[in-house]
């Protein structure tokens, strides 16, 4: 078992949250004078290359400060979040509301969903500072996705940032934290719309060059996390019939990694590493997947740091899928 390494984990995030160049971020322009540097439009968010990965990587700091307070990286983690504040949260406000309605969707919505879900729950003073301070951004998202969700005629199934079953899995997260039941029920009622009638995946177009996503993974953990276990396993036995033979081959092997130093091909490490996530949420249910799960995450996780194109992301992804693989060993422990 790779147990996480959380100081590790934290020293990578902390490293690039506040690195603000090399960046990459749209912004739409009606003239010159409308171009901001990254500072100024992101004063929260503006490191770690782009927007979303400087806020997934703040969640896995704040997951770090709750699961391990005691560690020295601790100290950094909470001055960080003690540096939120209003005037900040809203120059990230001023930039979504004039990059429009599909700035960050739902991708970068998922995340700040998720990393605002992990603020509340957490004991932790400067944590609740953060909340607190961070809320009308997240009430910002939050609505966004509710209007967003009912227009969406069909699913996005992309091993990229549009995938729409990744982002209501960790939508999901906030809506429990929170408490806010309308957006629970609506993610419920999307998830079920879209998915729960799937039969016989193929996954034969996976994996794609550039994904560090599997869609039909994703679609398996997303239901996983609404159904029953007497309901899902049914369910997953149809959407995957070959599952216990290994089959498809394609999902159950480890992606080769070719080039580190191209954010797109770099992409593939991640993959390996939310395949090996989503292989230890799956062998909750059969411990026949467990092994493959831990080949991804072996595949992945000494490259962590190769290249920065991978470096400002995939920590997040490792503890992900490390929190996972401990969640199904304690599991196995007490049964």
């Amino acid at each position: 078992m790779h147990a996480p390494d959380y100081a590790a984990l934290a020293r990578i995030a902390m490293g690039h949250i506040t690195q603000v160049y090399p960046h990459s971020g749209p912004q739409k322009l009606k003239s010159a004078s409308d171009w901001l540097p990254p500072e100024q439009a992101h004063p929260l968010f503006c490191g770690s290359y782009d927007w979303h990965s400087c806020v997934h990587s703040h969640w896995l700091l704040v997951q770090v400060l709750n699961v391990a307070p005691q560690l020295a990286e601790a100290e950094a983690i909470r001055q960080r979040l003690l540096q939120f504040n209003s005037a900040a949260v809203a120059a990230e406000i001023a930039t979504f509301e004039r990059q429009g309605a599909g700035f960050e969707r739902p991708y970068g919505w998922a995340w700040l969903l998720k990393l605002q879900a992990e603020l509340l729950i957490s004991n932790e003073p400067a944590a609740s500072h953060a909340a607190h301070i961070l809320q009308p951004l997240a009430m910002l998202v939050r609505e966004r996705l509710m209007a967003y969700l009912p227009r969406l005629p069909y699913p996005i199934r992309s091993g990229q940032h549009n995938n729409t079953a990744f982002a209501l899995l960790l939508a999901l997260d906030y809506a429990s934290s929170a408490q806010d039941q309308p957006l629970a029920a609506l993610l419920h009622q999307r998830s079920v719309e879209w998915f729960a009638d799937d039969v016989a995946c193929p996954a034969w177009g996976e994996p794609g060059g550039e994904d560090f996503l599997s869609p039909s993974l994703q679609q398996a953990v997303l239901m996983q996390r609404l159904m029953a276990r007497e309901t899902f396993a049914p369910w997953l036995a149809a959407f995957l019939p070959q599952l216990a033979h290994g089959q498809p081959a394609t999902l159950f092997q480890p992606v080769s990694v070719l080039e580190r130093s191209d954010g797109k091909l770099a992409h593939l490490d991640g993959l390996n590493l939310s395949r090996a996530w989503c292989w230890f949420l799956l062998a909750q249910g059969g411990p026949h997947l467990q092994a493959t799960a831990e080949a991804h995450l072996h595949a992945a996780l000494a490259h962590l740091q190769d290249d920065y194109m991978g470096s400002h992301w995939l920590a997040t992804f490792a503890l992900l899928a490390q929190q996972a693989q401990r969640s199904l060993v304690s599991r196995s422990l007490s049964m």
